[in-house]
């Protein structure tokens, strides 16, 4: 039995809890809300309460045999992101035992500046434009540094869509229009994928070592919306273009690159369940 703990269990990280827990793994959850603790105990999880941005906080860890650090940016905490992401690293890192036995850190592919539809891969310079990837880089290069960087896993998501997470849903069912850059390129994985590669990385993945997680079909934003549309029968999406200095506008002119993910597949000797946004908005999408 192994043991594992799940530095922000989310989206992705409860997930992959659960897969852990399924396996007869002894997961630990680590949640700054005493409420979210409590819930998390329900289902079976050995929870700590305790936030990352405040080292004191971080105390009676267990020596774990994997640490999945996946927490995000919480922006209604008024903390700038590298507070979080990279002073919050910091903290944990120095929490933990130096028996641990893998670090996989979530990065994200916002560390490439690509703007002009380039394709990127591990070997890509990294000049990240947006605050979020500057502070995934950053936090990468601190754990680089840190004695627990032999023993890591580093993936950097793309976008991760599934269930209840495909952006202007309610827009497209409604008809209205979609404020987004029609002809600028996303880059996705399914959430289920996404889970995959995690536990594989746990397991079977070499360290150090570096990953682009995609399904590696970079597909247009018009394209995308169309198919979402298509497939819950709604009309073909109207596209405006966001606002000049939007959130929208400056996440897609900074993410406007496609990420060649070949090397993690190959490794995995496996392909994505959900190979293709196609596939993976009918997994998750239903006629209205």
């Amino acid at each position: 039995m192994a043991v594992r703990l799940v530095v922000g269990c989310g989206y992705l990280g409860g997930r992959v809890a659960a897969r852990w827990q399924s396996a007869g793994d002894e997961v630990h959850v680590l949640s700054r809300s005493p409420e979210r603790a409590a819930a998390l105990n329900v289902r079976g999880f050995r929870s700590h309460v305790g936030d990352v941005t405040i080292a004191s906080s971080l105390h009676d860890l267990p020596i774990a045999d994997t640490v999945l650090v996946a927490f995000g940016y919480d922006r209604s905490t008024g903390l700038p992101i590298q507070d979080v992401y990279v002073q919050g690293l910091a903290n944990l890192l120095a929490a933990l035992s130096a028996d641990t036995g893998r670090v996989i850190y979530v990065s994200s592919t916002g560390v490439y500046g690509k703007t002009a539809g380039e394709s990127v891969n591990e070997d890509s310079a990294c000049e990240p434009l947006r605050d979020g990837g500057i502070a995934c880089w950053n936090a990468e290069q601190l754990l680089l540094a840190h004695p627990l960087a032999s023993r890591s896993v580093r993936l950097r998501l793309a976008g991760i869509y599934g269930p209840d997470r495909i952006p202007f849903l309610s827009a497209l069912a409604a008809g209205g229009p979609i404020a987004t850059p029609a002809d600028s390129f996303l880059n996705l994985i399914h959430v289920e994928d996404a889970a995959d590669v995690v536990v594989w990385g746990a397991a079977s993945a070499p360290a150090p070592s570096l990953y682009l997680v995609s399904d590696g079909h970079p597909v247009l934003r018009r394209e995308f919306y169309e198919e979402a549309a298509r497939q819950i029968g709604a009309p073909a999406p109207r596209f405006v273009a966001p606002e000049a200095d939007s959130p929208q506008s400056r996440r897609a002119a900074a993410g406007d690159k496609q990420i060649d993910s070949r090397r993690l597949w190959k490794a995995m000797q496996a392909a994505p369940k959900y190979p293709t946004y196609r596939e993976g908005l009918a997994a998750c999408l239903v006629t209205p």
